[in-house]
């Protein structure tokens, strides 16, 4: 498998947002009209097709793949990508490292609606702490999950015409 071309070494410094990819993923109601209890998620190039079902914590007869779950394969991918690639830069081989993400969905103190809590544990056999707390610091500012869960995310809502 090739590595990806995808390189701090070429920053961008520009003034605006630079799209390198973008998708899109439809979700409808399923059986419950209800996305998240019984819903589809579809991606626009068919790479993505899966039904959504609840946490059995949340009630779920059927359970299966939740927001979650997704949320947390992404973090974590995207926070194993952004470590690999600075440890290839230090010549530091990134096969051993492993990213667990804990997502969890709660009760928000603040307004009585819900948020999400995300926690990562990177295991690196091999490499001592102090080689690599450095690099996660740097990860952790390169990663844009991680930059999402410290600052928030641009994001627009609309209703479709």
């Amino acid at each position: 498998m090739n590595v990806p071309i995808l390189s701090t070494e070429h920053d961008y410094n520009g003034t605006a947002f630079k799209p390198l990819y973008t998708t899109r993923v439809a979700v409808t109601g399923g059986a419950s009209a209800h996305g998240r209890a019984s819903g589809q998620a579809r991606s626009d190039d068919g790479a993505l097709s899966l039904e959504l079902r609840m946490p059995e914590e949340l009630g779920a007869d059927h359970p299966g793949p939740n927001p979650e779950q997704l949320f947390a394969a992404g973090y974590a991918a995207c926070f194993h990508g952004a470590l690999s690639l600075l440890a290839r830069r230090h010549l530091l081989d990134p096969e051993p490292i492993t990213v667990e993400a804990t997502v969890a969905f709660g009760r928000d103190p603040a307004d009585g609606g819900y948020e999400l809590r995300a926690d990562l544990v990177v295991s690196w056999p091999g490499v001592a702490s102090e080689t690599a707390a450095p690099l996660l610091a740097q990860a952790t500012a390169l990663c844009p999950y991680a930059k999402m869960t410290r600052q928030g995310i641009p994001a627009t809502i609309s209703l479709a015409s």
